[in-house]
């Protein structure tokens, strides 16, 4: 899971072989989605983003030390580290938080507002990755279908409706701001565990005074449905599919990679019909029909 990139990196589309990892990744993201939701009932969502950070932590670095890598070289990564990981942090907590005043499908809406702001900032921090008119016409189908599987934002109903949705919002300029992070700093040529590590070790520590800061606590002991939830999350999701996109961060175009993730919140729909029983929108296979139409236009090769 090591990511060497490649000297064309900046612009690089992303092939068959990406294509399908990236299919699997949304996939794995939107189950998440799922799991996390289902384990609410018994697990805290501050208690959960701490739990998985700190016991992805610890996967990570076994498994990097288990490949022999020094992931305390000095290599001036950092800072730029360190920077990802505050990012990553007030991501996770403008999204738990924000989802307490406004709702999940308002939430999903702002959130995957984030290829926009990876695409405008490529525009400062990685100018040869600019996309051109085509391609802006691919991201806007793609968040138009999934506008139409969760439905248009109206207007906010009260302050703190408002105060949600700019939250969710924070968190999606969080979390292009990692993306750019990483792809323009010399995290683009450390191990993609290394760039994990640096957003786990920062971010639980950081997620369990929010806890207390939160007032969050567990009543009773968590169900082995909880528990299998949360693990999904730790050692799959963070564990492996984050370590897997950090790397693909370093081979392939940042804008073209945050466009797939249009497809998590059209999994995540499909994950909660699946194992929560809960219904599908009606226009649910016309959203698909419009991602993936915007994503052959994102990926189309200008020559």
């Amino acid at each position: 899971m090591v990511s060497q990139p490649a000297s064309n990196s900046v612009t690089r589309p992303l092939g068959t072989a990406a294509t399908a990892i990236m299919l699997l990744l949304c996939l794995s993201w939107g189950f998440n989605q799922a799991a996390a939701k289902f384990a609410l009932h018994d697990i805290p969502p501050m208690t959960q983003a701490a739990l998985r950070s700190f016991g992805a932590a610890l996967i990570v670095a076994a498994w990097a030390k288990a490949r022999g890598q020094f992931l305390l070289t000095r290599d001036g990564s950092l800072f730029a580290g360190l920077a990802a990981g505050a990012l990553f942090s007030v991501e996770f907590i403008l999204l738990y938080e924000g989802l307490l005043y406004t709702t999940a499908s308002r939430a999903v809406l702002f959130l995957y507002t984030a290829p926009f702001f990876v695409v405008l900032g490529s525009r400062v921090f990685l100018p040869a990755d600019r996309f051109h008119w085509l391609q802006w016409t691919g991201l806007a189908l793609s968040f138009c279908g999934v506008a139409l599987a969760f439905g248009w934002p109206t207007p906010a109903a009260d302050p703190h409706q408002a105060l949600g949705d700019m939250m969710i919002l924070g968190a999606a300029i969080a979390w292009a701001s990692t993306t750019l992070v990483i792809k323009a700093s010399s995290l683009n040529r450390v191990s993609a565990e290394k760039v994990m590590l640096y957003q786990l070790v920062v971010s639980a520590p950081a997620l369990t005074i929010c806890i207390v800061l939160f007032g969050e606590h567990m009543k009773a002991l968590p169900s082995w449905p909880a528990l299998a939830a949360l693990a999904y999350q730790t050692f799959w999701v963070v564990s492996v599919t984050f370590v897997i996109w950090f790397a693909m961060v370093a081979r392939y175009s940042a804008n073209r990679l945050s466009a797939f993730t249009f497809l998590t919140p059209l999994f995540g729909v499909a994950a909660g019909r699946l194992l929560l029983g809960e219904p599908l929108n009606g226009a649910f296979a016309a959203a698909v029909a419009l991602v993936a139409a915007g994503l052959v236009l994102v990926n189309r090769v200008r020559r």
